[in-house]
């Protein structure tokens, strides 16, 4: 089983300097329920389908399994997924030995900016890049998943 770690933070100051690579991306969700959340997701030219399980206590780990499938498959199941389509760009900004992948969220979820860092431990260390805001790990709110339910507009 794949075991995926990562820490996640909102975004407080300006990473888009040190970006090397942005993607856009359009995801929606088959199955939204945390015990089994199954995206499909547009990545630039590429389409993908996830299955992930639920996460650990700290909401840093959590079973992740995915492939790559034909972005036609995607685009037909997109008709079918929960409301919600997410879109966003995913920036690359390389920090010390890790790679933040930085989420700039567009529609209902405009102003919001997530940074994830995955790692091979919960409890390894990383460098903080100066732009890094509050970790908000194990937040359900943030999660794409919650974000199709409940956007970011309606917070405020």
């Amino acid at each position: 089983m794949a075991q995926e770690i990562e820490r996640k933070f909102l975004v407080a100051g300006d990473f888009k300097e040190a970006a090397c690579k942005a993607t856009r991306i359009t995801q929606g969700y088959l199955s939204s329920v945390p015990e089994r959340t199954v995206r499909v997701r547009v990545k630039g030219e590429k389409g993908f389908i996830t299955i992930k399980g639920i996460g650990s206590d700290s909401g840093a780990s959590r079973f992740e399994w995915e492939k790559e499938i034909p972005v036609e498959e995607v685009r037909e199941l997109l008709n079918i997924c929960e409301p919600g389509v997410i879109d966003k760009t995913r920036y690359l900004v390389k920090s010390g030995e890790h790679t933040f992948e930085v989420d700039e969220f567009y529609g209902d979820n405009e102003g919001l900016t997530v940074a994830e860092v995955e790692l091979a431990s919960e409890d390894e260390a990383f460098d903080r890049p100066a732009w890094l805001g509050e970790e908000v790990t194990g937040d359900v709110k943030y999660y794409n998943s919650m974000l199709m339910k409940n956007p970011y507009k309606n917070w405020k």
